[in-house]
């Protein structure tokens, strides 16, 4: 039995036949190109027809699922919090100079 779903960038689905799991990565209408990844990390670009071929059915991200893309991004924004608190450090430390240049002027009246 033929089953025809059209591919959605982000959604996971198993190729029945060859009982692989994947996600569409992009689709491009223009060139009729379905990019996908499999579960070892290998990508993939097929044509539209040779999608439709296909007997997929839609499932679930698999357990355990790394992206490796997401991970890199988690780590920039860890990166970019950790500089935002050194930035804020170095204003609290600004206020503190600016206090006591203000004492010392109260003490010369």
């Amino acid at each position: 039995m033929s089953r025809e779903y059209a591919p959605v960038p982000g959604k996971w689905y198993e190729n029945k036949e060859e009982d692989e799991t994947f996600r569409v990565l992009s689709v491009d209408e223009d060139d009729e190109l379905v990019e996908i990844e499999y579960l070892d990390g290998e990508v993939e670009e097929l044509d539209l027809d040779t999608w439709h071929e296909l007997d997929l059915e839609p499932t679930e991200e698999p357990e355990g699922w790394s992206d490796d893309a997401d991970d890199d991004d988690e780590e920039e924004d860890d990166d970019f919090d950790d500089e935002d608190e050194d930035d804020d450090d170095d204003d609290d430390d600004d206020d503190d100079d600016d206090d006591f240049d203000d004492d010392e002027d109260n003490d010369n009246y």
